[in-house]
């Protein structure tokens, strides 16, 4: 009996003390000045939707095994960028790296995290896991960029270093940065949620696209301000 009851639970998340003990980890998508009210892509509701993760990583932080950020940091990304920008595939100057607005939100900065993930250095880049690890303040060179991404100095390497099953996913905008970065973790193999409430997108009509998408890809989208083991 007790030994069937071992084989039915294997491979289930184990709970011990309320706490589910499944390695997840939490990344914080592109909340950023240059998106949020005043910035050069501001996305509405984007401050509200900085202090909403703030108070979320307050009361919830201790159960992340690994909680990270991400960050555009463009240096020179091509044509990302345009003086005519058509708002699908070019973008106004944005996210400019080393800039006070290309920097965490203050909500954001104010939280003890540890790791950050910058991209779109020398190319457009809207996942978090085309990233790398970059918690300095120098600008790096196109050739340190290339350099950090053949070492797996990225997302994807960070979390299987720390050994995480599970992400969590939160940040703007849900109908782009947010949305590519869910549907790559799902893609490399971790189970991906999003936290809708946590999330904002540039509208409303992108934002279910986006939704749908997730969905289509595997991604469970969690409602609520509340972790769910």
């Amino acid at each position: 009996m007790h030994g069937a009851r071992r084989g039915a639970c294997e491979g289930m998340c184990i709970r011990m003390a309320n706490v589910c003990t499944k390695r997840t980890a939490l990344i914080i998508v592109d909340v950023q000045p240059t998106f949020t009210e005043g910035g050069e892509l501001a996305v509405e509701g984007g401050d509200a939707v900085a202090r909403t993760i703030h108070d979320f990583v307050g009361r919830y932080g201790d159960r992340y095994a690994l909680i990270a950020t991400t960050q555009d940091w463009h240096i020179d990304p091509g044509d990302h960028w345009s003086d005519e920008p058509d708002y699908v595939d070019t973008w106004p100057r944005h996210g400019v790296a080393g800039s006070a607005n290309a920097r965490l939100h203050p909500a954001i900065g104010s939280l003890d995290v540890p790791h950050h993930i910058r991209k779109g250095q020398y190319a457009a880049a809207y996942s978090g896991f085309d990233g790398i690890e970059d918690n300095g303040e120098r600008v790096p060179t196109r050739e340190e960029v290339e350099a950090a991404l053949a070492e797996g100095r990225t997302l994807d390497g960070l979390l299987r270093a720390h050994g995480v099953e599970r992400v969590d996913i939160v940040g703007i905008a849900l109908s782009h940065c947010v949305r590519d970065t869910a549907l790559d973790a799902a893609l490399r193999g971790y189970e991906t949620r999003v936290y809708e409430d946590l999330t904002v997108p540039v509208s409303a009509e992108l934002g279910a696209r986006a939704v749908e998408a997730m969905r289509a890809a595997g991604v469970t989208i969690i409602e609520g301000e509340r972790y769910v083991d």
